[in-house]
């Protein structure tokens, strides 16, 4: 107990000593948002319909199943396309994924998209504002953009942001970096088409959630969703065979920034559950593969499996011969959002009449579908 008390001590003073960076940071990016509320920075408009996805705070949200939410929701309609930075990939400048893509080159999330969606155009690039431009114009064809983790990139004018914020770390009880985890100041929501309220548990009822909406306070024309994760078939890393983990001995490998409603959900249904935690988008090196091989033999234990993330798959898969080598069973769980309270088909009503509207103009002013004309126009201010 003593050592408890000592360690929060601890970082209660550093955060304390944290706070004037924080005020810092916190007002070199108050004075770059009112430069582009002043036009004095322009943003970059495009001919076709732009959706961004992002959130205030760092990491841990789930943008991703909500990106695939969207690719899932248009891919049969339009042409679609996702560009994200790459996070933690060895690379720089803009790329189109290919056949020879790997997670070291595009970063995990977008190799997790480009295994998942074959369909669908994976792009990655740092400056959203150069990276548009660079893929439609070598895929002239793309009907509609889905920016991955792009709130704060005021660059680029999005016709549709959502902007996803965690239940159980709202940005209304969070601090500015390094003080807290927000990457700007809480008013910053007001740039948001959407707010979605991500990761709600299965059993939140109509008035917590008309309370969160309270205190989130969204402005005139926002529309408020709130999400859970679901989890989909898990299968077979290697042969892409369904599979059953009801039962099982499960040592997860799990290399995600908040792991706990995954290790809640295996151990409901798992005989039990031995979790080897990496850091988010943590590249597997070999002494990491070593462990899990040792992890999975030296358990005694008859019906195990190893488990793990779709994100996580798309690091492991850089070592995929080896993993063929050891001749054990490696489990993907895929995970997905449901949208709750009945609000599935409005959600999916404000996507799809914002991108048929923006596809109708483009058509009606014959520029089609591919790379148009760009036009500088400053976004509007935030209301204040």
């Amino acid at each position: 107990m003593e050592s408890r008390n000592l360690l929060y001590y601890i970082f209660s003073v550093v955060r304390v000593l944290l706070y004037p960076f924080a005020l810092l940071y916190g007002a070199l990016v108050w004075l770059r948002n009112r430069m582009y509320d002043a036009k004095f920075f322009s943003s970059i408009g495009f001919s076709i319909p732009v959706i961004t996805v992002g959130n205030l705070s760092t990491g841990g949200t789930g943008k991703t199943p909500h990106v695939e939410y969207l690719v899932r929701l248009l891919q049969y309609r339009y042409r679609v396309a996702t560009m994200s930075r790459g996070y933690k990939r060895r690379t720089q400048g803009f790329f189109i994924a290919d056949n020879n893509s790997n997670a070291l080159r595009i970063g995990d999330e977008p190799m997790q998209y480009h295994m998942k969606y074959p369909e669908l155009v994976v792009s990655v690039a740092e400056e959203r504002m150069i990276g548009i431009p660079a893929l439609l114009q070598r895929r002239p064809d793309i009907d509609v953009i889905i920016l991955d983790d792009a709130y704060q990139h005021r660059s680029v004018k999005a016709g549709l942001s959502i902007l996803i914020t965690d239940y159980s770390r709202p940005f209304y009880k969070d601090h500015i970096l390094p003080f807290g985890s927000l990457r700007e100041s809480r008013d910053a929501y007001k740039r948001a088409t959407v707010i979605i309220v991500s990761k709600c548990p299965a059993n939140i009822t109509t008035a917590q959630a008309e309370e969160i909406k309270r205190q989130l306070n969204p402005m005139p024309g926002q529309t408020v969703f709130f999400t859970g994760i679901q989890y989909d078939s898990p299968y077979d890393m290697l042969s892409n065979e369904l599979a059953t983990l009801a039962g099982k001995n499960i040592v997860l490998v799990c290399g995600i920034a908040r792991p706990e409603p995954l290790v809640g959900f295996l151990k409901d249904m798992a005989a039990d559950v031995h979790t080897l935690n990496y850091k988010d988008h943590h590249y597997f090196l070999s002494a990491d593969l070593e462990e899990i091989k040792s992890a999975y033999e030296n358990w005694a234990v008859a019906n195990k499996v190893i488990v793990t993330t779709e994100k996580d798959a798309a690091r492991l898969h850089l070592h995929l011969e080896k993993l063929r080598e050891w001749n054990v069973p490696i489990i993907v769980l895929p995970i997905a959002v449901n949208v709750l309270f009945d609000k599935g088909a409005l959600f999916d009503e404000i996507v799809l009449k914002y991108v048929e509207q923006a596809v109708a103009e483009n058509n009606e002013y014959g520029m089609g579908s591919g790379y148009g004309s760009v036009t500088l126009e400053p976004p509007p201010a935030d209301p204040l």
